[in-house]
């Protein structure tokens, strides 16, 4: 089953912590220094906080899928897009190992499509983790700094 993937970048994490964790009726799922997770079921959302990147807002959107076929579906879908793709197989990023594909839309949000496949203990941010990485959508390394110039704010309504 697919869950609606949110990331946004906060200015101070604690604050947020408690705005969402009031807003969504829940205490986050993870909690680390720099980064706090909700998996919610209702609405079935994995929505992500950190204090990542320079600018707050929407950091990127996605698709948090639970198994290898789903992702080979989304990916078929991208394609017949014509979207361009980046795949990153076994990345680490946002405490977890993940396969993903990752595009940006027409208007410029960028798109995760991915599959977690195991939790890890670090966000990916050292230069050790980064080269073994390739990269974390929350920092600026080569693969992922020209995806994260295109994006833009968007809002979203309440849920």
């Amino acid at each position: 089953m697919k869950r609606f993937h949110v990331h946004v970048a906060v200015p101070d994490l604690n604050d947020s912590i408690r705005f969402y964790s009031t807003m969504f009726g829940a205490e986050p799922s993870v909690v680390k220094p720099d980064y706090a997770k909700w998996m919610l079921d209702d609405p079935r959302v994995n929505f992500a906080i950190s204090q990542r990147s320079a600018t707050a807002g929407i950091n990127h959107l996605g698709v948090q899928v639970e198994s290898d076929e789903e992702l080979e579906e989304l990916h078929a879908r991208l394609r017949s897009a014509e979207a361009s793709i980046a795949e990153e197989e076994g990345v680490s990023c946002c405490y977890a190992r993940s396969d993903k594909y990752w595009v940006t839309d027409p208007s410029g949000v960028a798109w995760e499509s991915f599959r977690n496949l195991a939790d890890i203990p670090f966000h990916a941010t050292d230069v050790q983790a980064e080269q073994k990485a390739g990269g974390c959508a929350g920092s600026e390394s080569p693969t992922t700094a020209p995806r994260l110039k295109t994006l833009r704010k968007v809002d979203i309504a309440t849920f």
